[in-house]
């Protein structure tokens, strides 16, 4: 009895010592399976960063002016309404040519003073009234002098741009012709090393806005104006470039 009761207990220990082997077995091969994802992820990615850029070149159609009345006088309400009357004028007469974003720059009115051996002496005082527009580059030359006929005394800046449209459609081909540059260094690269692109990680597009392109020198004009059958003023615009960078991200 005592033989039998001694193999029971043998057999019995035997199949726990079995079952835990069992369970330390698969608890290892658990972790083993769970722990490769966790390291395949941790796996930093393999990418090159490359910029490329695009030009296109529009020429500019359009003309943007500022120009006004700058009036002196021995008294500020006589200064004033002179430089108002002549500024209506102006105004009026870029308002019968339909230009496009007329609007008022500036207006000023201050005294004029004499220094003379650390002394102020009131001279008098100016008036200024400026205004800004749009037109055509090909009609500005004319309609500069007849401002000037109409009582504008001074020309401050004259820049020319494209239309809003024409700058749109360029930077559209400006992006598309840099993307396609930034592509191709990074092809170039990964050709060398025989190495092949996977997919774009990240894109970063920077698309300045285009300056408009001023004349080297502003004009300023003479309050003795020219004759009415003198010739035109000319005016000539020239080409816009819009540019734009695109940078990608590449996984290879």
């Amino acid at each position: 009895m005592n033989r039998l009761l001694q193999q029971f207990r043998s057999r019995g220990l035997s199949l726990i010592l079995l079952s835990s082997l069992i369970l330390i077995v698969g608890w290892s091969l658990r972790e083993r399976v769970s722990l490769a994802p966790a390291m395949a992820q941790d796996a930093p990615l393999q990418t090159i960063t490359v910029t490329g850029e695009g030009t296109q070149s529009i020429p500019t159609t359009l003309t943007e002016v500022q120009l006004g009345v700058e009036v002196e006088g021995k008294t500020a309400a006589q200064v004033q309404e002179d430089a108002a009357r002549r500024s209506t004028a102006v105004v009026e007469l870029l308002r019968s040519r339909d230009v496009e974003k007329l609007k008022t720059t500036g207006i000023r009115l201050e005294p004029q003073y004499n220094y003379n051996e650390g002394k102020r002496t009131l001279r008098g005082y100016q008036a200024l009234n400026l205004v800004s527009f749009r037109m055509p580059t090909d009609e500005v030359g004319n309609l500069l002098d007849e401002a000037v006929q109409a009582g504008a005394t001074r020309i401050d800046s004259v820049s020319f741009t494209a239309t809003d449209s024409a700058i749109a459609q360029a930077q559209k081909e400006a992006l598309q012709a840099a993307t396609l540059d930034a592509q191709a260094q990074a092809d170039a690269v990964l050709s060398t090393l025989n190495l092949q692109s996977q997919s774009v990680i990240s894109i970063q597009i920077n698309n300045a806005t285009p300056p408009v392109m001023p004349l080297n020198e502003a004009f300023r004009t003479q309050r003795n104006v020219a004759a009415s059958n003198a010739p035109s003023s000319p005016v000539i615009g020239g080409e816009q470039d819009i540019q734009a960078r695109v940078t990608l991200q590449i996984q290879y």
